[in-house]
């Protein structure tokens, strides 16, 4: 009996998955490519838009200047920047810990149970639209910080701040728990058969295990609290104001404004598209990328640092 059929067979099917290994190769080949292309792409048009900007106002004032006053041709972006940062760390204050707190229950307190509901209930937050979080902010949680003796303007720093926090939330949470339930049981274990708690088990070996994912975490929550919009444009009003350390509680009851909400306020203003206005949306978006790059940059280097393999 002659054998040559099966093999026939055998090397025909081989060519055939070596050629759809070949196709599927290329599509994700293709696939990463153009995410690569694409931030390129956004990368030259905002320089070369930021370039004609650049011509018109002096970039040393750009960068350096303290005012931000378009009706007047003042171009100073540090206001902006100052803005943005303390929006920034006062929605890592409320998010880092709620969010920390969160994943460590998730991860080693909760039963199978709850955690099939609480964790879904929790990443729901990051579906509600930004506008949502905006009209909150204005209408429900300015008043409420008043009753405890705030003297908030109707557009402050610190209802945007917290509600910023609030959004990034889930962000902080569900990356954390992730990082944390890929730590072994192995370690666990080991900390109870030494006598350690389960609180001094999750503080002291999981969360020290899981650190470059949850740094990770802020990181990437933190530059999605850097170019939120929508919140701080409805609860924190557009007028650039710059941080006064001597007064920190006077900086978050008073309105303020961001890189972000500038942008829109100038691609929004009735100006020509060729005036230095409508131009300076494409230098504050490259000023906000060279931001959310180095911060990303700086978490990839520290979780490579702190990586743990096991």
């Amino acid at each position: 009996m002659s054998n040559e059929t099966p093999r026939l067979q055998l090397a025909g099917e081989e060519r055939s998955r070596v050629a759809r290994e070949q196709v599927y190769r290329w599509l994700l080949f293709l696939c990463a490519a153009l995410s690569v292309v694409v931030t390129v792409t956004i990368i030259l048009s905002l320089a070369v838009d930021a370039t004609k900007f650049f011509a018109m106002v002096d970039p040393v004032a750009f960068f350096t200047g303290t005012e931000w006053v378009i009706s007047r041709d003042k171009y100073g972006v540090l206001p902006l920047v100052s803005g943005t940062l303390l929006v920034t760390v006062v929605s890592a204050l409320v998010a880092i810990p709620i969010g920390v707190a969160s994943a460590i229950y998730l991860s080693e307190y909760a039963s199978d149970r709850a955690r099939s509901v609480l964790k879904p209930g929790l990443e729901i937050l990051a579906g509600i639209p930004t506008v949502v979080y905006g009209y909150l902010a204005l209408i429900y949680l300015t008043p409420f910080l008043r009753n405890f003796g705030l003297e908030l303007g109707t557009f402050n720093v610190l209802s945007a701040s917290i509600m910023v926090g609030i959004m990034i939330i889930p962000m902080v949470s569900s990356l954390s728990e992730d990082a944390m339930s890929s730590v072994p049981d192995s370690l666990r274990q080991a900390g109870y058969g030494l006598g350690a708690t389960k609180f001094e088990v999750s503080t002291g070996i999981v969360v020290p295990a899981a650190v470059s994912g949850i740094f990770s975490s802020f990181i990437l929550a933190l530059s999605r609290a850097i170019g939120e919009t929508m919140v701080v444009v409805m609860a924190m009003g557009l007028r650039p104001r710059m941080f006064e350390l001597t007064s920190p509680l006077q900086s978050l009851t008073q309105s303020g404004q961001t890189m972000t909400s500038a942008m829109v306020q100038a691609v929004t203003s009735d100006v020509s598209a060729e005036s230095a206005t409508y131009k300076s949306m494409f230098a504050l978006g490259l000023t906000l990328f060279a931001i959310t790059f180095a911060m990303n940059f700086a978490s990839n280097r520290i979780a490579a640092r702190y990586r743990e393999e096991y």
